[in-house]
């Protein structure tokens, strides 16, 4: 059953992820040097579909991964391991589930290392543990990006855009990249004293963007949303309906059928 739903979850982002949404994605705020301004404990990182890539001056420092890095293990699996393991990878990555993580990785030790070479992700480094790995906001774009140019239907996004509101240990996922507007999809990450380091990836229909931080989620959230403006041109005038009556009663925008 869990793979049929998440089949139409993945068609579903299919068509989410077709035309781009003009009035979807943030504008980041700049520095002075043309970087995206943010304290130096946070790193971010932001593509749009357009081809806009922008980030913080320190967007290359390869930091640790936290739980981001179950987006390149789910990769490997969902696309290249056993059909059976799928449904797993999937729910790893909706509840953060490090019991999922722990049985995957040693049932395809290598599928981390896969992921840095096929998508290029040139600041990730992995060891014998996925929990030790590093990464940067730089490669949590590329690869989310790549992504949505080259696979929108994966069950990976799909995953991302239906994540349980609280993860596997209980945590909160709303933090981060996830409170920027027209973000679809999150995959959060947190350090088991849950305040050393978070870290958010996302996406919208036009955009992607991730951040991580030396502190806690608030800290996380804080900066990232300093470092953006709501970039959301208004939306296109809405026609008013209007009811064939003597006069004709018109509702605006609300297409409300009035008896």
């Amino acid at each position: 059953m869990t793979a049929k739903i998440f089949a139409a979850a993945a068609a579903l982002m299919a068509i989410v992820l077709g035309p781009p949404s003009a009035w979807a994605a943030p504008t980041p705020i700049p520095a002075p040097d043309g970087t995206v301004s943010a304290p130096a404990r946070t790193q971010i990182s932001f593509a749009s579909l357009s081809g806009v890539r922008t980030g913080t001056a320190n967007e290359h420092q390869s930091r640790t991964a936290m739980s981001i890095v179950k987006l390149y293990l789910a990769e490997h699996v969902v696309r290249l391991g056993d059909p059976a393991d799928r449904d797993a990878a999937v729910e790893m990555i909706r509840s953060s589930d490090d019991g999922i993580a722990e049985r995957l990785h040693a049932k395809y030790p290598g599928a981390i290392g896969t992921t840095i070479a096929e998508f290029g992700l040139i600041d990730t480094r992995t060891s014998g543990y996925w929990g030790s790995a590093t990464t940067s906001t730089y490669d949590m774009v590329t690869y989310l990006d790549t992504k949505i140019r080259t696979d929108p239907g994966s069950p990976v996004l799909a995953a991302m855009a239906s994540a349980h509101e609280r993860a596997a240990d209980g945590t909160a996922q709303d933090f981060g990249t996830a409170r920027l507007p027209g973000v679809i999809g999150t995959k959060l990450g947190w350090t088991d004293d849950h305040g050393s380091a978070h870290a958010s990836a996302s996406f919208g229909t036009d955009f992607v963007v991730a951040a991580s931080t030396y502190g806690s989620a608030e800290q996380l959230s804080s900066d990232v949303t300093a470092a953006f403006t709501d970039g959301r041109a208004a939306p296109p005038p809405v026609e008013p309906l209007c009811i064939p009556t003597v006069p004709p009663l018109c509702v605006p925008g609300t297409g409300t059928t009035i008896p």
